[in-house]
């Protein structure tokens, strides 16, 4: 595996013109993304998870839209790459598995003549020769009688037969960026974990890099490598999953973790929440964008904090909060190890 970033993401910003002002979906967010790399990128409806992921593929170019920063792939800048560039790339090197397939795919079209119209677009390859590499697609993403599949439409197949079916189109072409928006919403948790072991074990044999996104923590704890959490546009905390799990920093960390069910003890008569609501990207709060929501706001939260590594000796551990680490560990809710989900790490890290 090569140790030089395969995306560099860099200060990206996403402004949209409505008609309550200027809509600040992205705000700042940076990011390496490394060869056979699983990225998570959690946090709330709303918080510009999705936004962020399609800016990538050049998915949010609207009128009303303005863009800051960098987005660096394989020498490409994305941000401004003309549309010719986008069509080479987009499919072929980096794919996306959309949240909803029902809307993703085309309707009135046969599940196989879409992923070979992909095949057939970035290849050129004959349309036999694209049919069978669609068949064999189909099977390796687990769908039974993939053959007779090929020919069936949207509506004939589960909710889980068509969310592997854009798996398999996002594959087709054998990208080197894998991005899952939301990949498991609204399928069953025995679904979920299948559609998520699915793209595992397509990472472990294909060296594709992940970028993951969703809002549940808990789906994340076996798959990834590395969380970035987002809150109002913004990376509030960025480390392993060793590091989020077992010593969350950024108390919006900890109330995500907090909220996660939890099968091993008796059930509470509620799960805790985090208090509020999440701010309109039109108007976010000066300074820390979490601070109306958060029990240990101080004076000091009103300036922004910067994502800096505030640990020391671990670089790759950033957050955005400007409690110091002893005090954070002192008065956080969630304890290292409780959340029980992570990979542990070879010592406690708090």
């Amino acid at each position: 595996m090569s140790s030089g970033p395969l995306l560099t993401v860099r200060d990206l910003g996403v402004s949209f013109t409505a008609e309550e002002g200027v809509v600040r979906a992205v705000d700042g967010v940076t990011f390496d993304l490394l060869p056979g790399e699983v990225l998570a990128v959690v946090g709330e409806s709303g918080c510009g998870k999705s936004v962020m992921a399609m800016t990538l593929m050049g998915l949010t170019r609207f009128p009303n839209a303005r863009f800051e920063g960098t987005a660096h792939y394989k020498g490409l800048e994305l941000i401004d790459a003309g549309e010719e560039e986008l069509r080479r790339i987009r499919g072929a090197e980096i794919a996306m598995i959309f949240q909803d397939p029902m809307s993703s795919l085309n309707p009135v079209m046969r599940v196989g003549e879409q992923i070979i119209e992909q095949i057939q677009a970035h290849e050129g390859v004959p349309a036999t020769e694209a049919r069978e590499r669609v068949a064999q697609l189909l099977d390796r993403v687990g769908i039974p009688r993939a053959r007779d599949r090929v020919d069936a439409y949207p509506f004939e197949l589960s909710g889980g037969m068509r969310q592997r079916v854009m798996i398999a189109l996002a594959l087709s072409c054998g990208p080197s960026v894998l991005i899952a928006d939301e990949p498991t919403t609204a399928l069953d948790v025995t679904i979920q974990a299948q559609i998520l072991h699915q793209i595992q074990s397509l990472r472990d044999e294909t060296g594709a890099a992940v970028i993951l996104v969703t809002h549940d923590l808990g789906v994340v704890a076996e798959i990834a490598d590395r969380i970035a959490v987002m809150y109002a546009g913004r990376i509030v905390e960025q480390g392993t999953v060793n590091a989020i799990f077992y010593d969350p920093q950024h108390p919006y960390t900890w109330g995500l973790l907090g909220s996660i069910t939890r099968v091993d003890r008796a059930r509470p008569e509620r799960l805790p929440a985090i208090a509020g609501l999440p701010p309109s990207l039109a108007d976010r709060p000066e300074g820390c964008h979490f601070r109306p929501r958060c029990p240990h706001e101080f004076d000091r939260c009103r300036d922004v904090p910067p994502l800096v590594a505030r640990i020391d000796g671990d670089d790759d551990h950033l957050d955005r909060c400007w409690l110091p680490v002893e005090e954070k560990r002192e008065r956080r809710e969630v304890r290292p190890g409780e959340i029980g989900l992570g990979r542990k790490p070879g010592a406690a890290a708090a």
